[in-house]
Parts: C-alpha cells; sequence; structure tokens
C-alpha cells in the first residue's frame, strides 16, 4: 500500500517561525512603514516653530501701523526697511556693537569650555587616581543647584580680580562645565581602550594620545559641546546685566532689552533686533546640525 505525505515546508532566512516565506520581511515593512498621521503630526510640529520665525521676520518689513493693525495683517502692505534702518542709525543703542560682542564673547567662551571640559572629561574617563569617583559624582550633583545660586559668588570674584565692566567676565566663569564634562566623559568612556593601549606600546604619552586620537574621534561630541556652549553666552540675559555697566559694552540680549524701552510701541524695530539675535544661530544649526545629532546619539552609551 503506497501512502503519499505532504513534504514539509523547510524555512529559509527570510522567514519567521509560524510564517511563511518573506514573513520576515513584511514584518520588518510594517515597523518601518510611516503612515500619514506620522506625516501630519511631523508637520503641526513644524508649524509650531516655523510660524513664529516667519511672522517675526515679517514684522519687521512692516510699517509701523500695519504691525499695530487691527485686523491683523499678517503679510505687510507696504514693504519697508525702516525698521533695519533705524535700529542701526540709533547712537544711543549701537546694536552692531552689540552684535559684535556676542560674536567675539560668544566664541571665546565655547574655546575656554572646550579646552577645560575635555582635559578635564579625559582624566575622569581614563586616568585612575584616588577620590575619582567622589569628584566626578560631586561635579554632577551640581548639575542640580540653581544657577542663580552662583551669581554673588561669581560677581565677588570678578568684582576681586577687576574684571567687572570686561569681557573676561563674560568668557571666564562658567568655563568649568559641569556638563561639558559630563558629556565629553560619557563619549571618551565609548571609545576602544585598545586604540590607546597601541598607542602606548608605540611609545605615546598621554597628552599625544590625548591630542592625536581622542580628540580626533570625538569631533561629533566637541561640535556638541561647542553649539550649546555657543548658545548659552549667546542667549545670556541676566549676568552681562550684572557685570556689565557700559553701553558700548553691552552683548546683544541684554542691549535688546534696553531697546524695546527705548521703542516700547515699535514692534517692527523690536522684531528687528530679534531677527538680527536668531539668524545666526539658525546658520550655526544648519551648518553643524549633523555633527550634533552624531554626537547626540553616541553619547552616554556607557557609564
Amino acid at each position: 500500500m503506497t501512502t503519499t505525505t505532504t513534504p514539509a515546508y523547510v524555512g529559509t532566512e527570510q522567514d519567521t517561525p509560524g510564517q511563511g516565506p518573506g514573513g520576515h520581511r513584511r514584518r520588518a515593512y510594517s515597523r518601518t512603514r510611516v503612515g500619514p498621521l506620522t506625516y501630519v503630526a511631523m508637520t503641526l510640529i513644524s508649524l509650531i516653530f516655523v510660524v513664529p520665525l516667519l511672522w517675526m521676520l515679517l514684522t519687521t518689513f512692516k510699517t509701523e501701523s500695519d504691525a499695530r493693525s487691527i485686523p491683523i495683517k499678517v503679510m505687510p502692505s507696504e514693504w519697508t526697511l525702516r525698521a533695519y534702518k533705524l535700529i542701526f542709525a540709533d547712537a544711543a543703542n549701537p546694536v552692531y556693537l552689540w552684535l559684535a560682542n556676542s560674536f567675539a564673547v560668544s566664541i571665546l567662551h565655547m574655546l575656554l569650555v572646550l579646552v577645560v571640559a575635555s582635559m578635564a572629561a579625559y582624566a575622569l574617563s581614563r586616568m585612575r587616581f584616588r577620590g575619582r569617583n567622589l569628584l566626578f559624582g560631586t561635579l554632577i550633583a551640581t548639575l542640580f543647584i540653581p544657577g542663580f545660586i552662583f551669581f554673588m559668588p561669581n560677581y565677588l570674584t570678578m568684582s576681586t580680580l577687576g574684571w567687572l565692566d570686561s569681557y573676561w567676565a563674560l568668557v571666564v566663569p562658567g568655563a568649568a562645565n559641569a556638563f561639558g564634562v559630563f558629556f565629553l566623559r560619557q563619549f571618551f568612556l565609548a571609545i576602544p581602550r585598545e586604540l590607546e593601549e597601541s598607542a602606548l606600546i608605540d611609545g605615546a604619552n598621554s597628552w599625544t594620545i590625548f591630542t592625536r586620537i581622542v580628540l580626533p574621534l570625538s569631533k561629533p561630541a566637541l561640535v556638541t559641546l561647542a553649539v550649546l556652549s555657543f548658545l548659552g553666552a549667546w542667549n545670556d540675559f541676566v549676568w552681562p546685566v550684572f557685570v556689565l555697566f557700559s553701553p558700548e559694552k553691552m552683548t546683544l540680549a541684554p542691549g535688546l532689552a534696553t531697546l524695546q524701552g527705548a521703542y516700547t510701541t515699535d514692534y517692527p524695530v523690536v522684531m528687528a533686533g530679534a531677527t538680527l539675535a536668531a539668524v545666526p544661530v539658525l546658520i550655526l544649526y544648519v551648518v553643524v546640525q549633523r555633527y550634533v545629532i552624531e554626537g547626540v546619539a553616541n553619547s552616554g552609551l556607557k557609564g
């Protein structure tokens, strides 16, 4: 008697147990497929950020009456550069000088943060010494202390050094950035130790390893910290008001507050100042966004 049997199905690498051929591909496709609701949500989120910027920019080209008109006019009825001409022609509010001061202070502060934070992070991540973990824990604990608590000690320090009403009072405080040290330390820990051990065998010292191996491999993290440090100094408002007294040494953020006081109801002029403060930051982020995303994604992988 002859019996007929059905050949058992032999799965392939692309199959998933309990599914037919191509089941794995279908499941992977379902995970990566983006539905229309996702696009709608992304569009709404983008509008939340883009619309205020566009409104600010359009207001700078309006006349004073258009900016205060009711009902509100989205587009200017008459395009004009009056706000920009007025903002740069006002001798009592030297916006161009405030802009240059902000660039100089922000760049110097950014460079100092990178130097201090990178060296401290390398010591805490690679060098072994007594009290290292305690020192790192104390450093992290300072992140939970409100920043305004340091205003008076820093002010007294700047006064003792004779740095009040100078750019050094804006550049030096905050250079020992606890977040910067923590951020770079986490990135340094993700770098394979085998690279450093190979360099040690070849006769390299710690400084050579730090400058020629660790720092080049940490470019995304360094760029990310540079952007954050630049933005922190660029947008700082309260501290410059404390330590700067001369109008010609003022930075852009507190200077714009003075501008708003001088032109309380002139919204195009106020928006023109805000545009000057926002455009350099947006350009900076567009240029380095790839490094920022890579730095954030690769940091904090190891403790």
